[in-house]
């Protein structure tokens, strides 16, 4: 149920933002720059947001398992910087849109 609400709110902003975008554009404005800068703002921002929500439930997972044995720190730590490479793919994906 959380997460249908999500989706929804999330749907809802998607629209709103893309047709502000729509409504907003002068007559013979050139649109390929303004997608790609919206191109650029998604491949940052879900990145971003796949990655703070893997590392959410890793991070709890990560905390549960060194406070049981200090030895799971590198594994733990591992785990929970893996998610970051969406973060970096991200970055560099907006650098290659032009």
């Amino acid at each position: 149920m959380k997460n249908l609400k999500l989706t929804k709110t999330l749907l809802i902003v998607a629209i709103v933002i893309l047709a502000t975008v729509a409504f907003a554009a002068e007559e013979g404005a050139a649109t390929g720059a303004s997608f790609a800068a919206i191109g650029k703002g998604l491949a940052i921002g879900l990145g971003l947001l796949g990655t703070g929500m893997a590392q959410s439930a890793i991070g709890a997972a990560a905390v549960g398992a060194v406070a049981e044995d200090r030895r799971n720190f590198g594994t733990a730590l591992i785990f929970f910087l893996i998610p970051e490479t969406l973060a970096i793919f991200g970055l560099a994906f907006s650098f290659l849109i032009n």
